[in-house]
């Protein structure tokens, strides 16, 4: 008998911008996970969004991460990748379930409900349409996915409610945009699946995303792994923290404290310490346990030469 196959985690961020409190969180926890349980770790840099990525940036995500004190067995470049994800997109028009989509951002906005995710459903407008003879290669416009009716109900590991049918929730989501690029939707659940990973642990934010995911890996006849979704920090306004909402970046705390202040801090505001104490990711790995993280988001400022944590 075979011995059974390693478990496996990766952080996947996009280097869209400067690493912040929010992804050095989310790279932590996930490090944290795969290192307790002794998985396999990836970093997978997403970098399929050639308008806002770039080499540059990747190579600062790296630099981010080695500086809180991550580390990782291996490392892939999502845009290298582009084969395996037009390969998807052939089995899936083989299969019928993409077609083509005229409809732009504005219409969208214009004609679609809120979605699960917090931004707008698409109504199908252009769900009649069928490829043509030349299948998605040959569409300059959006291609879409056909999702079919009914509920979905991935499981959480943390009880994050992921059920729902995203046929109706969601709305068809695009998998290659109008600009070519593909979207994340594909290029995740086809490099999960390329790159062995079993355990999923990414934020809050990407949950609604799931069932989805889990549809594309039915029709492609991919394994789904286990999912787990964290707490999100929070600006003061309330949305997550991120790039273009009150986030400050690596560089700025490098120049105001150590990595291994920080490490403390980012576990003290997720609950595994009672206090923040300088401390290195190893020394979280001992102790870590995911039933001692908090369920709520923490609101957090940077005042210009700290972080604090305002609420709850």
């Amino acid at each position: 008998m075979s011995p059974p196959a390693r478990e496996r985690g990766r952080f996947a961020p996009s280097p869209s911008g400067p690493a912040h409190p929010g992804t050095l969180l989310a790279g932590l926890l996930a490090w944290l996970d795969a290192r307790s349980r002794g998985a396999g770790f990836g970093l997978r840099l997403e970098d399929v969004d050639a308008e806002r990525c770039s080499p540059a940036l990747a190579r600062e995500m790296r630099e981010a991460l080695v500086w809180l004190g991550l580390d990782w067995d291996a490392e892939s470049v999502q845009s290298e990748r582009r084969a395996a994800h037009e390969a998807a997109l052939d089995a899936l028009g083989e299969a019928g379930l993409l077609y083509p989509c005229r409809c732009s951002r504005a219409d969208l906005r214009r004609r679609g409900a809120p979605a699960a995710d917090g931004g707008h459903r698409y109504q199908g407008t252009c769900r009649g349409r069928a490829l043509p003879a030349g299948g998605w290669r040959a569409v300059p416009e959006a291609i879409r996915l056909r999702l079919p009716e009914g509920r979905v109900a991935p499981a959480d590991e943390g009880g994050t409610l992921l059920a729902q049918d995203p046929a109706l929730e969601m709305g068809d989501p695009v998998l290659r945009r109008r600009d070519g690029a593909i979207a994340y939707h594909l290029a995740v659940v086809v490099d999960d699946a390329a790159e062995g990973v079993t355990r999923v642990v990414r934020g809050r934010d990407l949950a609604p995303c799931t069932a989805i995911h889990c549809v594309l890996q039915r029709a492609l006849g991919l394994p789904t792994p286990s999912y787990r979704h964290h707490l999100l920090l929070l600006e003061e306004r309330g949305a997550k923290l991120a790039k273009l909402h009150g986030a400050v970046g690596w560089q700025a705390l490098r120049a105001h404290t150590s990595p291994e202040a920080l490490c403390g801090w980012l576990a003290w505001v997720a609950g595994l310490e009672a206090e923040p104490r300088p401390r290195r990711p190893i020394d979280l790995l001992p102790g870590f346990d995911w039933g001692r993280v908090r369920r709520d988001d923490p609101i957090v400022r940077w005042t210009g030469r700290e972080l604090v944590r305002i609420g709850p």
